[in-house]
């Protein structure tokens, strides 16, 4: 028997520690070559770590939320093959030995069961002609109806009276009509109450219910990532954009070419709007070392995506979108949002973004204060498309007009320069020829 050591991971890239985000397996299991024990997570990805051997779990360490050292003991595993094999085998076993067994128990139980049920049969015919007798000395018939002539009965629902609450002052326990008319004139019994009392309406019920949720896994490298964003000084800059002649395009090109090629939404274009617009604004597409205080600009324009999965915001990076056309564009935003929201994203995709786009689609809304990425220093978000009228050459005409609401860092650029981007950008998306010109 030997025993075999499990320890994190070194995912690379100068990680130290990671954080346990779930456990697959625990102590007394049973695993294969391969099988998944846990889920660590490092600041961009999730990761899962294997097991290289087969056995039986006999430890494991730390719980979720933990931080732990890269190198440092996460589990053990009892390697010995025959052990092994002993204990699959008894995992399955005992079950069928517990089934078998319950078998026999129950049919053992049955047939005591059915010569109890013979003498409870016995004495059910006995009580069965004890309870008539206790029926009517109880006041009420052989069906457990209270005794009383038609006309009480009759008097009794012209007055929305129970008589099963009735104190009855006859004869043998019969209710009489005084007996209805006092109960009558006193108040309603409990009984009474939920026949008269209007139906309970949840919805104004009193709740005192809590839920405590960990901040845990993605959700933590979230917070941690907006409690870095929430030291930039940010400024938003929104304008509004008439994206009429584009919305025409964008269905023009989704009907002629949406087949073999992919739908294309506004997201592309916009992607081409900004790899155009920082060559003459190349400060936006740059990242700032405030521990250095130095401002790196890029040449390639790897856009970050804002993508909301089940566990939370991620950011797949979209790389090299400066050398991309719309359909390549949407095809690896496709990729990339799918392999997010299915908790596949490797690190590669979920890093070295330079500049972010954020859009909630048809949720986007009028407008929108969108939160720096750091180390980027600028962010550009969509809003929602909506068709309005408007005054063309004296004439009142609808067009589609979107808000785009970009949010910049104030400690490297200057109002004029992000007012300046974003109108690059509206004239690319204004006249979406200049999208492929450039």
């Amino acid at each position: 028997m030997s025993t075999h050591v499990v320890k994190v991971p070194d995912i690379g890239e100068g990680i130290a520690e990671v954080e346990l985000v779930a456990w697959h397996v625990r102590p007394g299991d049973t695993v294969i070559v391969d099988q998944v024990l846990a889920d660590v997570m490092t600041d961009k990805a999730t990761v899962e770590v294997p097991t290289p051997v087969a056995g039986r779990v006999i430890a494991a360490h730390g719980k979720a939320g933990d931080k732990l050292a890269v190198g440092s003991e996460l589990l053990r595993i009892e390697t010995d093959g025959a052990a092994s094999g002993v204990v699959a085998a008894a995992n399955v076993r005992p079950a069928e030995g517990a089934a078998g067994s319950a078998g026999v128990a129950t049919a053992a139980t049955g047939n005591a069961a059915a010569a109890t049920g013979d003498a409870a049969a016995a004495t059910g015919d006995a009580a069965a002609a004890t309870g008539d007798a206790a029926a009517l000395a109880a006041g009420a018939d052989l069906s457990g109806r209270p005794l009383a002539s038609p006309s009480v009965r009759r008097h009794a629902r012209e007055l929305g009276v129970d008589l099963r609450q009735v104190r009855a002052t006859g004869p043998d326990g019969r209710i009489l009509h005084d007996d209805v008319v006092r109960h009558a004139a006193g108040t309603t019994t409990a009984a009474q109450a939920p026949a008269t009392a209007p139906p309970r309406d949840d919805r104004y019920a009193q709740r005192s219910g809590e839920e405590v949720v960990p901040v845990v896994g993605l959700r933590r490298q979230i917070a941690a990532r907006m409690r870095d964003s929430l030291r930039i000084p940010h400024f938003t800059y929104v304008e509004e954009v008439d994206v009429t002649e584009l919305e025409t395009l964008r269905a023009r090109l989704n009907e002629q070419y949406g087949k073999e090629r992919g739908h294309l939404t506004v997201l592309p274009f916009l992607m081409r709007a900004i790899a155009l617009a920082v060559r003459t604004f190349p400060q936006m597409n740059a990242r700032y070392d405030d521990g250095k205080d130095v401002v790196t600009r890029y040449d390639a324009v790897h856009i970050g995506i804002a993508t909301q999965t089940p566990a939370g915001l991620m950011v797949p990076v979209v790389r090299h979108a400066e050398a991309r056309d719309p359909w390549s564009c949407a095809a690896e935003v496709a990729r990339l949002s799918a392999a997010a929201r299915a908790g596949k994203a490797s690190r590669d995709d979920l890093s070295g973004s330079t500049i972010t786009i954020t859009s909630l689609g048809p949720l986007g809304g009028i407008a929108s204060t969108p939160v720096i990425n750091p180390p980027e220093v600028a962010i550009v978000a969509v809003n929602r498309i909506v068709e309005r009228p408007v005054i063309r050459s004296g004439a009142i005409v609808p067009r589609k007009l979107m808000n785009l609401s970009a949010s910049f860092d104030h400690r490297v650029i200057d109002g004029q320069h992000a007012a300046e981007f974003v109108q690059a950008l509206r004239g690319c998306l204004e006249c979406p020829a200049l999208l492929f010109v450039g």
